[in-house]
């Protein structure tokens, strides 16, 4: 009876609190446990923690505590235990003896989410790729599971054990999903290439989940990408045009959004993801300034952006949800930052102001000199957006245009013979 009348599952959360870890860090990252849960439509009954010197290898927690927790699922009748940390296969095989429901870790939460909500071919080879690595070292005692898998199980050979057979299995759908995921990155790194090659100014949202990056780029560009009030409402990169008031185009890309403590087979297959972050000319790190943890999201987007060595490109932080923003509240200083509201168009002018004046700073100011028969060099200019000024000199029967104007720009040997300081080496070939 009680199952017709449930209409959600529900959950116990647990932690561990260490003596040597941040409590603020542990007190955030359980906070996000019970995000990630309400995002994967799991109702939290309660949340259990216990403060130990270290995690204990053969059940996360002493086995008084667990016994304690085992009573508490029974009374609430809960459908799944969900552990803060990756569990051990050894740590989840005792913990199954001893719960009558399902237990997880937020790893396997996490890999719930994304298989959700991954909708390309590559979000979803990436998603399932990081699932078998997880699998894999938990095979043993993992019938439940295995029998989820679907077709491909069954190819034993003579006297070879399930066991050893479903490894096999998986390690060969590995192997062909890796291949699959490193052609559709030789696809987008062609792309990326070719968008270099135009000189097309780039620019990458980052930021912590949920700080509002899709929200943005809907806003700035009318992609129609899924914005939620969820983690991870995006996880696959969407790249989208967008006109500055100058006329300028520049390319927008959204971004899968950080998270603290995120699994490691995550980290490995959405590495090529975030890859498109190294090659932006820009990177616009969107923060939740209403939320109170801002200061640690800032400090583990940041930490991300290190590791993929991206620390040198230039950064605007872009403090968002100004509406919800209090005046008391604390904005850590930085070097280049802008307060806004995505929802307010006077904001998102004086976003587009910002880029823009990044934008220009990135090409190299230079003056022409074109003879007036040459109407065909101005338009180039007009056609390709470069133009900045432009005079016309009645005497010498000439336009004095100045331009900005990188010199490995497919133009620039068009305009270079009209360059006032022209250098030496080039040659008058038109």
């Amino acid at each position: 009876m009680n199952d017709l009348i449930k209409t959600t599952e529900t959950a116990i959360l647990v932690g561990c609190f260490l003596d040597n870890r941040d409590e603020e860090r542990t007190r955030l990252s359980m906070e996000e446990l019970h995000e990630l849960a309400a995002t994967a439509g799991v109702e939290v009954l309660d949340v259990i923690t216990q403060n130990r010197d270290r995690v204990d290898s053969a059940w996360y927690l002493g086995t008084g505590k667990i016994d304690e927790i085992a009573e508490r699922a029974e009374e609430l009748d809960v459908d799944v235990i969900i552990f803060n940390d990756e569990l051990s296969p050894s740590q989840t095989r005792n913990l199954d003896k001893v719960f009558d429901c399902k237990v997880i870790d937020r790893t396997q939460l996490i890999l719930d989410i994304f298989a959700g909500r991954a909708q390309s071919r590559e979000g979803k080879i990436q998603v399932e790729l990081a699932q078998y690595n997880y699998l894999l070292p938990r095979l043993a005692g993992q019938g439940k599971q295995l029998s989820r898998l679907g077709g491909g199980i069954g190819t034993r050979g003579p006297g070879e054990s399930k066991l050893e057979s479903d490894r096999r299995h998986i390690r060969k759908r590995i192997s062909e999903l890796k291949q699959q995921l490193n052609d559709t990155v030789r696809t987008r790194q062609l792309h990326r290439e070719r968008r270099k090659k135009n000189n097309v100014f780039q620019v990458a949202l980052v930021g912590y989940t949920n700080a509002g990056k899709s929200t943005i780029l809907n806003q700035l560009t009318g992609a129609n990408t899924l914005q939620e009030d969820k983690l991870f409402a995006t996880l696959d990169p969407t790249t989208r045009q967008l006109s500055l008031p100058s006329g300028l185009e520049v390319l927008l890309t959204d971004t899968v959004g950080f998270i603290q403590d995120l699994p490691t087979s995550l980290v490995a297959a959405f590495r090529s993801t975030l890859e498109g972050v190294k090659e932006a000319d820009l990177i616009l790190h969107v923060v939740d300034s209403h939320h109170p943890d801002l200061q640690v999201h800032m400090e583990v987007v940041d930490r991300i952006l290190r590791e993929l060595k991206a620390e040198e490109i230039p950064q605007l932080v872009v403090f968002n949800k100004a509406d919800m923003w209090n005046e008391g509240t604390y904005l850590p200083r930085t070097e280049e930052s802008i307060l806004i509201s995505a929802m307010r168009q006077d904001d998102l002018r004086k976003l587009m102001e910002q880029i823009e004046s990044f934008a220009l700073a990135s090409f190299n100011e230079m003056t022409l000199k074109v003879p007036v028969e040459r109407g065909d060099i101005l338009s180039l200019l007009h056609r390709e957006g470069v133009e900045v000024d432009q005079h016309f000199n009645e005497e010498e029967e000439s336009y004095r245009v100045t331009v900005r104007v990188n010199r490995d720009h497919p133009i620039y040997g068009r305009i270079a013979p009209f360059l006032l300081d022209k250098p030496e080496t080039v040659e008058e070939s038109w």
